[in-house]
């Protein structure tokens, strides 16, 4: 049987979310998550009390409760419940307080609230990244930050995304198709910005499953059209000397982060 487990804030309990699943993903336990955001009033916290507290009744164990609420008359709520209480904010911030030597002033909203300064900056480059997908055009390649590329279906739309929406960077990708092979070679553009160009590419058999998925039984995801995609492309990237990354293994978000360790990209938080 999982345990059950609560992510519970007065904002976007985004925080809360990453903090508990990197806590708990050390243990080999199932874990059953409900997520509960914007527990901005007493009424509200009564609510997820009582939820807390009938998971309590119901599975005869104490549900973990991972939160970063800045109200104290909504933790003192949620204190008062059959939990196992974890609060991620206010166990750094009187330890902080000291060394810094300042008063914590907690804001509701703060750390993914639109007053943040740099979210004009974000939605910027999502905007940018979807627009430069996939080589819908080559126009504005001269403002990305970086340029990911890569064969068809080896991970560059999420990454971009990724990259774009993590951190704000202007990330644009360019495919290389079939009709590329016979003399696989950059376009100018991309020539002209070379020192932005990231590789992307992927074992071979893991690119026929996911093809088969799209195209199943095609010329396109056979299994020996994957293999020289993957050949030729390679080829090219230390042929013109550019850093790419195998993404069989990895997660959008472990590839995201080698690109920027390898390229230095500046990373910018929300």
């Amino acid at each position: 049987m999982s345990r059950k487990v609560f992510y519970i804030s007065d904002g976007t309990a985004i925080t809360a979310e990453v903090f508990g699943h990197a806590v708990l993903s050390q243990f080999p336990v199932e874990f059953e998550a409900l997520t509960i955001p914007f527990v901005e009033t007493a009424q509200k916290a009564e609510a997820v009390k009582a939820q807390i507290n009938d998971c309590f009744i119901t599975t005869g164990e104490r549900p973990l409760v991972f939160h970063s609420i800045v109200k104290a008359e909504i933790r003192d709520i949620i204190y008062s419940s059959e939990c196992i209480d974890y609060d991620f904010l206010n166990t750094f911030v009187a330890p902080l307080e000291d060394q810094l030597g300042v008063k914590a002033v907690p804001v509701t909203h703060r750390t993914h609230g639109k007053a943040n300064h740099s979210y004009e900056a974000r939605i910027d480059a999502i905007n940018y990244a979807m627009e430069n997908d996939d080589g819908q055009t080559l126009k504005h390649i001269d403002k990305a930050d970086i340029v990911l590329l890569g064969v068809s279906r080896c991970g560059k739309t999420p990454s971009s995304l990724y990259l774009s929406m993590q951190f704000g960077i202007k990330a644009a990708n360019y495919p290389f198709i079939e009709d590329d092979m016979d003399n696989l070679k950059l376009p100018e553009v991309l020539k002209r910005n070379k020192h932005k160009l990231f590789g992307l590419t992927i074992d071979p058999v893991r690119l026929h499953e996911i093809r088969q998925s799209r195209m199943e039984n095609s010329r396109y995801s056979s299994l020996r059209q994957c293999r020289i995609e993957v050949k030729e492309v390679e080829m090219m990237y230390k042929r013109e000397r550019i850093p790419f990354v195998n993404t069989t293994n990895h997660s959008v978000e472990e590839i995201a982060t080698k690109i920027l360790d390898v390229t230095g990209l500046e990373r910018h938080m929300f």
